[in-house]
């Protein structure tokens, strides 16, 4: 195998890595202050990329041009709409079951995650179909000795790091950051102290909402295409890389998510070298495969939550 395909899988399990990652962040965000698993991450993502693709329409339509721009809409539009919807997921399906069975939650989410794929289905124009996502970024290739690097893929893979960065920063750094710690760590004695118990929560189902919706966009432009069946696999694989992180912890559900895309390019690459009879198609099922032989050597994920580090 040559250098310069060798540097497209790396590149591309790097830019596979971040999206899980980023998906992945959220569920440990949603679990971290209220110990809830929110099924209906990976529609949200979804929405988040159809939100975009609609608000590139329109600005296109009122005479945008300009990509930078056209991107920067696209992004505030799809994190505000996400970052809401999550907020609302928080305030009117989720906090009033905070009581009840952890299976009710998990069942709402789940629900309400199947009717907005079906609405998009239905109500988004054609939307039973893929969707070309526009090619806003620069296309360009350059070399690095025998490494042959894309443009766009450098600005996502900067861009997703940067972010991930941020919040990060955000939630060990700022005084939100300490009251989401102090929820994660013990939600009566946070209120007890005067922390928002409710605001915090309503934040912290917003952020990760629209880190959903920036991995979304970050998936549409990668790949150029976008579709209603979107967050289904990529919720599933989120939660997957969370719980192989350690559910709770925030660097686990990074490193979470760039194992499983490790696995997977592995089973795309190296599994029909060795039994030609395995196609590239058996990569999400050997990578599943692995999570679960991992998951059965270490049930508390790689790096194992500890009450003082969760989120």
């Amino acid at each position: 195998m040559s250098l310069e395909i060798l540097s497209q899988y790396v590149m591309n399990t790097l830019m596979l890595g971040m999206i899980y990652a980023m998906v992945a962040v959220g569920f440990t965000l949603f679990f971290g202050v209220l110990d809830v698993i929110q099924f209906s991450h990976g529609d949200v993502l979804m929405l988040g990329g159809f939100t975009a693709l609609a608000s590139y329409l329109g600005a296109s339509a009122a005479g945008v041009g300009n990509p930078w721009l056209l991107l920067a809409i696209m992004l505030l539009a799809s994190t505000a709409v996400t970052a809401a919807l999550g907020a609302f997921v928080a305030r009117f399906l989720v906090l009033p079951l905070k009581n009840a069975p952890p299976l009710n939650t998990l069942l709402v989410t789940l629900m309400f995650g199947l009717a907005v794929r079906e609405a998009v289905r239905l109500f988004y124009p054609n939307g039973s179909n893929p969707k070309p996502f526009p090619r806003l970024l620069p296309d360009t290739s350059f070399s690095l000795g025998t490494l042959a690097l894309r443009a766009d893929s450098l600005v996502l893979l900067g861009a997703g790091l940067a972010v991930v960065i941020g919040v990060h920063l955000l939630i060990t750094r700022t005084r939100l950051g300490l009251a989401i710690r102090a929820v994660a760590q013990d939600g009566e004695t946070a209120r007890v102290m005067g922390i928002d118990f409710q605001r915090v929560v309503l934040f912290t189902f917003g952020l990760g909402s629209a880190l959903a919706a920036m991995a979304g966009v970050m998936n549409g432009l990668y790949y150029n295409e976008i579709n209603f069946g979107l967050g289904l696999l990529l919720g599933v694989i989120g939660f997957s890389a969370a719980i192989l992180g350690g559910l709770g912890n925030f660097l686990g559900a990074i490193l979470g998510g760039f194992l499983f895309a490790a696995l997977q390019t592995f089973g795309a690459v190296v599994l029909p070298m060795v039994t030609p009879a395995i196609t590239s198609a058996y990569k999400d099922v050997f990578a599943f495969t692995m999570v679960i032989l991992l998951m059965a050597w270490k049930p508390t994920g790689l790096i194992a939550e500890r009450s003082s580090e969760r989120v």
